[in-house]
């Protein structure tokens, strides 16, 4: 792990917290290596029955790290820009995998590579007044990380098209009425909501385990899997990225 992600672990329950509050937790190579850190930490830890994940100072995850994408863009073909959008994708892929049942504690605002990162969770707390922004089209980029399987498989065609085809923002009380969270408080109860949740997870750290892979397996996996969505939707973001670095270029 690194400074960009903490990770505290309190009656079984391992918090995992983005911790880059001047960027509004926005993702980087270095906090996405952080979150693959955390997660192997709480694997290996047969005392943790739950985790929380969360972003520091009221801020979920505002997305990948736009100076990042705008690396990427100037040159997609190049194997150092591959890897490096790879890495941001391995963040909410390895949250995704935790060996433990995952509850969402989301504040403020998610956007873009948040979402994803909020999606992969099995369960989400979002504060009623938080702003849920896909948001890849409003910054002409493609949506990326299997982007339209995570939001399809909880909130529905019809939602997922509204979301990211047509950019329309949700809070926290539409996005439970959507079926993307459990709950949505206020913003000053969602972490004890989320911890409190976790607890009762976590009482059993072994037995939380074996039913959170159940839970999994026999839900099935979404229509394409995840691993498939990345690829496919790589390319086009590339693309995207590209076009984007372009079109500045020759502002």
């Amino acid at each position: 792990m690194n400074d960009l992600v903490t990770c505290t672990v309190d009656k079984g329950v391992a918090t995992l917290t983005l911790n880059w509050p001047e960027r509004r937790n926005a993702l980087t190579q270095e906090m996405a290596a952080g979150v693959v850190a955390a997660c192997d930490q709480v694997d290996g830890d047969s005392d943790v029955g739950a985790a929380v994940v969360r972003g520091a100072a009221g801020t979920f995850c505002s997305g990948a790290y736009r100076a990042l994408l705008d690396e990427i863009g100037r040159d997609p073909l190049a194997t150092s820009n591959y890897r490096a959008l790879d890495e941001i994708y391995q963040a909410f892929v390895r949250v995704g995998t935790l060996r433990v049942p995952t509850v969402a504690a989301v504040r403020g605002v998610a956007v873009g590579a948040g979402v994803n990162l909020l999606l992969a969770t099995d369960l989400r707390i979002i504060a009623r007044d938080a702003r849920i922004i896909c948001g890849f089209g409003r910054i002409g980029v493609h949506p990326g990380g299997g982007h339209f399987v995570l939001a399809e498989r909880l909130a529905g065609r019809e939602a997922t098209a509204a979301m990211t085809l047509f950019s329309e923002e949700v809070n926290g009380l539409r996005a439970k009425e959507l079926g993307l969270a459990w709950d949505a408080p206020d913003d000053v109860d969602v972490e004890p909501v989320a911890q409190a949740l976790a607890l009762t997870a976590a009482a059993d750290p072994e037995l939380a385990r074996a039913m959170v892979a159940s839970f999994r397996k026999e839900l099935g996996p979404p229509v394409l899997p995840l691993s498939a969505a990345l690829e496919l939707e790589r390319g086009p973001q590339m693309w995207s990225l590209a076009r984007k670095s372009t079109a500045a270029a020759s502002a």
